[in-house]
């Protein structure tokens, strides 16, 4: 885009109350906004997790780190913590509004992330006024069917917080939202003409070389026992790879590796996949006539020093952040499983492509609060030609295609059942896995987010930057206009 009368560059301010490195969406709205419309980049949100490196090193884009409100209420006396939640949405609004309103420069165009919507939408509406800014929405879900989660469907205050997002909504000047189930409701019982924009995995994500995959990826922190056999002793020598001279080949009795990404929140029924995992290892058991008193550790060594079997060992590398993670991490520590084993890990933004790169298989588990919206994970999966397993609900098709890059399941025995399927004769004669890995490398090329942004977001944008332009010279032109005559009176 062009700059701006006066010579000053076009500016664009993008909300997220949230952490920043944990909204790869909003990053990758700013790495556009900078790259191919040219503008300058200001990110109001919290910290926590670093950014992607492109983003830090991008001299168009600048980082405001807001002060985040204190998690913990537990050492507060009872009778203070409704006043504490309360206060929590008081402190939120000021603290944006100085961030928007004092602190960066006025932008064209504020893109604020939904949810949460409270109290973000009535801050980023009330700075648009102010500054003379258009206002955008980027819906990703809505926030009041994740309040509902905890307060359920008919309590008073998620139908409050429901209309204020309904409400600020209806303002905004320009919706984009990530589905086409979310703009149809938005559109038929909001009010709301929203754009579709797809999330789509960015340049960085595609499938690891065998010299990516011979790289070890650290881990933070492990959350099974009988694991020390999952290294290496030899320094040329990987799990999964292995180095001659030269070259570097995949080994034929690796395990199969297996990644899920949580946010380990309760709209991810993570015992899904623990019991599906323990369904996997008693099958294979059965099938292989394994003796119950047979050690894992035996197992896992005959397998390290050459034996292979119909059914793979499997490593489950489940990476994230959240609130139940410690509660998994417990249960798992509890499983008694022979051929399974689990890592959890929290990765870099530079790292977790590689991860997928490198994994036989994917695992999501998201659900939808409101069923409307598509996990950013599989798109990410996609663009490493990596295939997924995928709870099934209303709107996954829009992303998935059944026997083509993923299939879905409801259950843990269906998924059990998949996992048996698509791994029998691996590495070499797991035809049906393959298929899928084809689809997900096809789907995961034919579009990337550069593309996706250019053709629906940036039109948007910049005809919500032009109605800015037009009404700041609109009253620019008015205020000369009164002056001139004011003075002619009084002269």
């Amino acid at each position: 885009m062009e700059e701006k009368k006066g010579g000053r560059k076009g500016r664009a301010c993008v909300v997220v109350l949230g952490d920043i490195g944990r909204s790869p969406r909003m990053q990758y709205h700013a790495l556009s906004l900078a790259n191919q419309a040219s503008l300058e980049v200001d990110i109001v949100a919290y910290g926590g997790s670093e950014p992607h490196a492109a983003l830090l090193a991008n001299p168009s884009i600048h980082i405001h780190i807001m002060q985040q409100w204190p998690t913990s209420r537990q050492s507060l006396p009872k009778i203070l913590q409704p006043i504490m939640l309360l206060l929590k949405p008081l402190v939120q609004i000021f603290m944006l509004l100085y961030f928007l309103c004092v602190k960066i420069t006025s932008p064209d165009v504020f893109i604020v992330q939904n949810p949460p919507s409270v109290p973000t939408l009535v801050a980023v509406k009330w700075a648009s006024w102010l500054r003379n800014s258009s206002f955008v929405i980027d819906w990703h879900n809505f926030g009041y069917t994740l309040l509902a989660l905890s307060l359920g469907r008919n309590s008073h205050f998620v139908s409050l917080y429901k209309w204020f997002e309904k409400h600020y909504g209806k303002m905004a000047d320009a919706s984009l939202c990530v589905t086409r189930a979310m703009q149809h409701e938005l559109a038929q019982n909001w009010g709301i003409n929203a754009t579709v924009l797809y999330d789509q995995p960015p340049q960085f994500f595609h499938p690891a070389s065998l010299e990516e995959r011979h790289k070890p990826l650290g881990v933070r922190d492990c959350a099974s026992d009988g694991t020390s056999l999952m290294g290496s002793h030899f320094q040329n020598e990987t799990l999964f790879t292995a180095e001659a001279g030269s070259d570097i080949y995949v080994k034929p009795n690796r395990p199969a590796l297996v990644v899920s990404s949580t946010s380990w929140t309760p709209d991810e029924d993570f015992s899904i996949l623990l019991e599906a995992a323990v369904m996997y290892d008693r099958r294979v058991a059965a099938i292989l006539g394994e003796d119950d008193s047979l050690d894992e550790e035996v197992i896992w060594k005959e397998i390290s020093d050459g034996k292979q079997c119909l059914y793979p060992r499997l490593l489950f590398v489940i990476t994230g952040k959240g609130p139940e993670k410690e509660m998994y991490e417990a249960k798992i520590k509890r499983l008694k499983l022979k051929r399974v084993a689990f890592r959890t890990m929290w990765l870099s933004a530079e790292d977790y492509p590689l991860l997928l790169g490198s994994a036989d298989l994917g695992v999501c588990l998201h659900t939808s609060s409101s069923g409307l919206d598509l996990p950013m994970k599989v798109v990410d999966m996609f663009g490493c030609g990596l295939p997924v397993c995928a709870v099934s609900y209303s709107c996954i098709k829009e992303l998935v295609s059944v026997d083509k890059n993923g299939i879905l399941f409801s259950s843990s025995s269906e998924l059990a059942d998949e996992l048996l399927m698509l791994f029998k004769g691996f590495p070499d004669e797991c035809d049906a896995l393959k298929v899928l890995k084809n689809g997900a490398l096809e789907t995961g090329s034919s579009a990337r987010w550069a593309t996706e942004w250019e053709e629906h977001a940036k039109p948007l944008i910049t005809k919500a930057r032009s109605f800015s332009s037009a009404m700041l010279y609109r009253d620019f032109d008015y205020d000369s206009s009164k002056l001139t005559l004011t003075s002619i009176k009084f002269d």
